[in-house]
């Protein structure tokens, strides 16, 4: 075969546009030249982690901060820390307001429901919670569990709107000399985003309290479905749980069982209270219901072996095993089947709970995927990789100093593991200069081009490295360790949307789809790709308290996992600043080409094909804003959306200014 038929060759004469129109760009592709290896449908995963406002506030439906009272109430009435100016304002204290005598409630340690303690209140005491957001004429469904201490005990909860609507109440009696549940329905009198409170009001008797639950009635299985509905359009094929940092101080064990009964904790890597309301069953059920692939990430920083192999026996072993026999109970007689788990997080880094030297970590990634293995067999292990990341550690026989994480990994482990983690943020700095379009990069400015390539920058610089290295190491035995490249994004801005919660404007998209490119420019090497994160922190959706959006960046991913091709075409270098990228489906009928703008002028196309013809007119999809930074917001009309026109002829394809495009083409 020819060079010409070897490569897909774009032959890019991009000159002054006169006032008349632009020069056609020429696109001589060769449906012949394909890479040797399709694109991975991972490529396309996401990522959730007990962060911010990912899943509680984003993906779980419970609208109630601290439901089991992690914190105690007391007079003082300051929940927020961080963030208050935010949608989702960090809670550092109880967020349960006393009204009335502050002596009215106590916390009990004696017999508490869950946790270290209780609130007890006395006849005739209410606590409240703020800032909550409800629409009118919505359905909330809750309940309370409560112990009376006085005989029978009457409770009301009330749902209000602070306004000339009367509040939505019901009234709860407790009998017994125990903990019982209690259920009841409020709707909403009128719409507010953060106006609403929930109140709890002992009319009768003295009471402890257990958990109060409140969530739109028309959650699906606790899930919130205006997320859920955003979450199906973005049809990820597999989604990273539950961390990141996160992971290194989590006890799986925390998260099963009765959900009420399940112990609140500080979060042990971020801010706020993790209520374990959301453990491996619900993220489970999470994955089925948006038919999605699981993949879990253990506890190699202050957990154990022990503990990696015994969550996955929970997950995949028989009910006749000690944890398959626990989740039996939880209600999941069958196995869950998880194929896909990450041997730890970061663990190069001192910010990680239970950092420690490579060294020394090499020996606990072993042990813990031996253990793994003595459970499973049959699963893919990720181990934790950073190519960069050059190992400093006091290794007192030096053979492993001042080689890069990655390399010490795969000469200790690499029959310990089926593929090796990558982790990149691109323009990461603490602020932003809303003023300026410009983003950063390693903290200097940088202009709207130099943005959009810092993401496919960072993929390339990534898997170049690693086809240098690992054909040198003995450990690989000539074969190719693929990359899960499970953390990648933009990191830039402030957080307007709780913890790590930046805005993603236009620019952000083009880049975003630049790196898609890139991905499918290393098919070889790179299989796995989970985007993150999903929700609210650095993520591809934004919530307030009553409505949720796509990002820019969640609008490219859903277009390119709906409509590119598997089969990528080969391509020759291409001149800055547009990136283009081919691929045939699957069938090899359909020529899929998309191509991001970054420029302020649309670029018409001359399709020249080799080895196929047009058969019938093209499709364009494309993503486009005002201006570069243009984003979309919950609640308010898309200021970027994907937009879809057929019958367009190949003779007459157009990129929009400032835009991702992706063309349909049937062939024959």
């Amino acid at each position: 075969m020819s060079l010409r038929h070897a490569l897909l060759i774009l032959t890019m004469a991009l000159t002054t546009l006169a006032s008349s129109g632009a020069d056609k760009v020429r696109l001589q592709l060769d449906t012949s030249a394909t890479a040797a290896d399709p694109i991975s449908p991972l490529i396309y995963g996401q990522f959730i982690e007990h962060l911010g406002r990912c899943i509680y506030g984003g993906i779980w439906a419970e609208m109630l901060e601290d439901r089991k009272f992690y914190f105690p109430i007391t007079a003082e009435y300051a929940p927020y820390r961080d963030l208050k100016d935010s949608a989702y304002p960090v809670v550092g204290a109880s967020p349960w307001e006393i009204l009335g005598a502050a002596d009215d409630v106590t916390m009990a340690t004696e017999n508490a429901f869950v946790g270290r303690h209780s609130p007890r209140l006395a006849p005739g005491a209410a606590i409240r919670q703020r800032d909550l957001g409800v629409v009118a004429g919505k359905a909330y469904a809750g309940y309370l569990w409560a112990r009376p201490l006085s005989g029978e005990t009457e409770i009301e909860v009330t749902l209000a709107t602070g306004d000339a609507n009367p509040p939505a109440t019901a009234r709860l009696t407790f009998t017994g000399t125990d903990f019982t549940k209690q259920v009841f329905t409020l709707t909403s009198p009128a719409t507010t985003e953060r106006g609403a409170t929930f109140s709890i009001q002992v009319l009768r008797g003295e009471v402890l309290l257990g958990p109060p639950s409140l969530m739109p009635a028309d959650n699906k299985n606790g899930l919130r479905p205006d997320t859920l509905a955003l979450l199906k359009q973005l049809n990820s094929p597999v989604y990273r749980w539950p961390g990141g940092n996160f992971v290194s101080g989590y006890d799986w064990r925390d998260g099963v069982g009765d959900r009420d009964r399940r112990p609140p904790r500080k979060n042990p890597a971020w801010t706020g209270v993790e209520h374990n309301d959301f453990g491996t069953d619900e993220f489970l059920a999470f994955c089925r219901e948006l038919g999605t692939e699981p993949m879990i990430a253990v506890n190699t920083g202050l957990g154990d072996a022990y503990s990696a192999a015994q969550w996955l026996e929970y997950c995949n072993a028989a009910s006749t095993t000690l944890a398959g026999g626990w989740r039996e109970k939880n209600g999941h007689a069958a196995p869950y089947a998880v194929k896909y788990w990450c041997v730890g997080n970061e663990m190069w880094g001192p910010f990680q709970l239970g950092w420690m030297q490579l060294h020394h970590y090499v020996i606990k990634h072993n042990l813990v995927a031996e253990a793994m293995r003595a459970v499973d067999p049959t699963v893919t292990l990720v181990g934790v990789g950073d190519i960069d990341q050059i190992n400093k550690d006091n290794d007192p026989q030096q053979v492993r100093r001042g080689i890069p994480w990655s390399h010490g990994m795969l000469e200790a482990c690499a029959d310990h593991m089926d593929m090796l983690s990558e982790h990149f943020y691109a323009g990461r700095v603490p602020w932003w200069d809303a003023s300026n379009t410009n983003t950063y990069h390693n903290g200097e400015r940088v202009d709207l081009l130099s943005h959009v390539r810092q993401v496919k920058d960072a993929i390339r610089h990534r898997a170049d490295k690693h086809r240098a290295l690992q054909p040198t190491l003995p450990s690989l035995n000539g074969r190719t360790m693929p990359i899960s490249m499970d953390e990648w994004n933009y990191w830039h801005r402030e957080y307007a949307y709780g913890e790590l919660g930046c805005v993603y404007e236009l620019q952000d998209g083009l880049g975003i789809a630049a790196g898609l490119h890139e991905f499918y420019r290393h098919t070889d090497i790179i299989k796995v790709a989970t985007y993150a994160q999903t929700v609210n922190v650095i993520g591809a959706i934004k919530t307030s308290k009553i409505a949720a959006e796509m990002e820019t960046t969640g609008l490219v991913l859903a277009l390119y996992r709906a409509h590119y091709g598997e089969i990528p075409l080969k391509i020759a270098p291409l001149p800055e600043p547009l990136d283009l990228a081919a691929a045939l489906t699957a069938d090899r009928q359909t020529l899929t080409v998309g191509l991001v703008n970054p420029t302020d002028r649309p670029v018409p196309l001359a399709l020249e094909l080799t080895g196929a013809i047009p058969r019938a007119m093209a499709t364009r999809w494309h993503i486009t804003g005002a201006s570069p930074t243009a984003h979309n917001a919950p609640g308010q009309p898309r200021a970027v959306d994907i937009v879809e026109t057929k019958g367009v002829s190949t003779g007459e394809l157009v990129a929009p200014a400032l835009s991702v495009t992706l063309f349909s083409i049937p062939l024959r």
